[in-house]
């Protein structure tokens, strides 16, 4: 398994290489980085899309005129749209959901951005976020974009992972740190 999970990063790396220095030349970053942002969607929210790059059911010359179809209603950019048409052709479509995370962070990474993955009790409020955000900036020295999920069963606070570092000031991990002192008293 391990095997096939990085051959798959492998054959995504190549081919999004390939189409971050052609769009990169061109100066069409901030389209590709809206483009991949609307096709990581497509693939979280489409049963559909999903099963047109994963299953073995469909021909190469389907899956071409389907991502091809999918690639015209999206608007997506020519060099996009015929790297899809090739990766249909070699039966790679597979790697489309590690294509789409080697593009966002090559184009993170020649932003200076880096993204920062928080989990909070209940949803942060635009004033939250902004100051959350600010703060890690300054921490990191690069431009934060924010993920954001609620998880209610932290009770309260949050969990804030940015890069290897991770920041849990959750009630939820209070009341463990807390259990396991009492523990260790007696």
């Amino acid at each position: 398994m391990a095997n096939s999970v990085s051959m798959s990063q492998s054959i995504a790396g190549r081919y999004a290489q390939a189409v971050f220095d052609i769009v990169k030349e061109d100066g069409g970053l901030d389209a590709l980085a809206r483009q991949t942002e609307d096709l990581g969607t497509a693939l979280h929210d489409s049963a559909d899309l999903h099963s047109l790059i994963s299953s073995p059911l469909y021909t190469r010359d389907d899956q071409a005129r389907a991502i091809g179809a999918v690639a015209q209603k999206m608007g997506l950019s020519p060099v996009l749209s015929n790297t899809l048409q090739l990766m249909a052709r070699n039966r790679r479509l597979f790697v489309l959901p590690q294509l789409v995370r080697q593009l966002q962070d090559r184009i993170a990474v020649e932003r200076g951005e880096v993204t920062a993955d928080v989990t909070s009790a209940v949803a942060l409020t635009g004033e939250q976020q902004a100051r959350l955000r600010d703060t890690l900036a300054l921490k990191s020295g690069k431009i934060v974009k924010l993920n954001t999920r609620v998880d209610e069963t932290l009770i309260g606070g949050m969990i804030v992972k940015l890069g290897s570092q991770m920041i849990d000031s959750s009630i939820r991990s209070k009341l463990a740190s807390l259990q396991n002192a009492m523990k260790e008293v007696g």
